[in-house]
């Protein structure tokens, strides 16, 4: 497993999230355009990717959110990779390069219809906390928090 720091121009990045949104796209349903619309890569500076024997299989970014927070963004482990530690290593190394970069928290958000994100979020100590910002009203939206 070989983990690195990237920036969101980086290609293994890009065909990641085609595999992400592919899957969001089926998850979501009628509401994918809405979180769609949120998930534009330009605004993201810091990208990692997760490689097992030189193949990517995951990816996660974090973006400044607030003062004190970055927001996790673009979570994915590809089908073949779940289950073997490889999200863990992702947001793992998200939380380490957060504190790096001078921030408290992390924030990101989640969909109700993703219940084994849910369940890993919780399971990787994040708080369920009160929808924010665009997600306020969403219904199937669920924010979490953590504190490094």
């Amino acid at each position: 497993m070989k983990i690195i720091r990237i920036n969101s121009k980086n290609q293994d990045f890009i065909n990641l999230l085609k595999d992400l949104d592919a899957f969001l796209k089926v998850t979501d349903g009628d509401e994918h355009d809405f979180y769609n619309q949120y998930n534009n890569i330009d605004v993201i500076k810091n990208v990692v990717v997760i490689y097992n024997d030189e193949i990517p299989v995951g990816c996660g970014a974090i973006k400044h959110f607030n003062d004190d927070s970055m927001e996790i963004k673009r979570m994915f482990v590809s089908s073949d990779g779940r289950g073997k530690g490889f999200a863990q290593g992702i947001i793992k190394e998200l939380e380490i390069w957060t504190v790096e970069l001078g921030y408290k928290k992390c924030v990101l958000e989640t969909g109700k219809r993703q219940v084994e994100a849910l369940k890993f979020y919780k399971k990787c100590g994040y708080n369920q906390i009160p929808n924010y910002g665009q997600y306020k009203d969403a219904e199937n939206s669920v924010c979490f928090e953590k504190t490094i």
